[in-house]
Formats: C-alpha cells, structure tokens, sequence
C-alpha cells in the first residue's frame, strides 16, 4: 500500500495575501480556489514540480494559528539559483547555509547540506534544501 503526503494545510490570518504570495511571489500553481459558502473558503496550491499541494483556508477548524507551521522543506537541484528566483520575486531568504559535508559520495558539495530559509507573510517557515541527483 502507498501512503502519500498530498496536502499540507498552511495556516494563515489571510487567505487573499497568502494566495497572492504563494502564487505571485513563490510561483505556486493555484489549482482551485473554492468558496464553500461566505464563512468558508480553501485555496489550494502546488509548488512546480511537486506531487504535495498547500491548503490556505479560511472558515474551517484547524488547531495552529497562523503562522506556527515550521520546518516544511522544499527540495531544488540548484539552490544558489532557487534563491535568486526568491530574491527576484520579492521573498525575503536567507544566505545559502551549508550545514556539514554532504553524506552522499560523489555528489555536489551542496546537495543535502545546502540550505536557505524564508517565511510567509504570517511567519510560517520554510526551508529549501539542494538535492541535484537522487541518483
């Protein structure tokens, strides 16, 4: 049996402001936007490339507030260029951290160990790692 992750549920105070940086700022397919009634609306996304969207919501019961969601990952092949695209549409990112020596031989210095860090506008963070060859 497959168990996969799909969606991820974002908490946050706006879903108009994070819809627009999530797909604006971060280029995140907006796959439906959908207002269930007044009180109730889910926007969905999906990173390029990703089989895992995001939910923004507002209206339905979720236990975090806005901005508590911590250590989700994105994965890149280049993560000096990830980040100029970050820079470019505006996010604020850290520098590129290389935390150790990769622990895959042969591999680029910076797979696995290459990281740089952002949040949303409601400060839910996020890390984006390197990993060019999952060989």
């Amino acid at each position: 049996m497959n168990w996969t992750l799909e969606v991820i549920v974002v908490p946050v105070s706006d879903v108009d402001k994070s819809k627009a940086f999530y797909a604006n700022q971060l280029g995140f397919t907006v796959d439906h936007d959908t207002s269930v009634t007044d009180d109730i609306r889910v926007v969905q996304l999906t990173p390029p490339g990703s089989g895992c969207s995001i939910v923004v919501s507002k209206g339905l019961q979720h236990d975090m507030a806005p901005g508590s969601l911590k250590g989700v990952q994105l994965v890149v092949n280049d993560i000096h260029k990830a980040r100029v695209e970050l820079l470019d549409h505006g996010v604020s990112v850290s520098e590129v951290t290389k935390l150790g020596d990769n622990p895959v031989p042969g591999g680029h210095e910076l797979d696995n160990v290459g990281l740089v860090f952002f949040d949303d506008p409601d400060g839910n963070s996020w890390t984006v790692q390197q990993i060019s060859n999952r060989g």
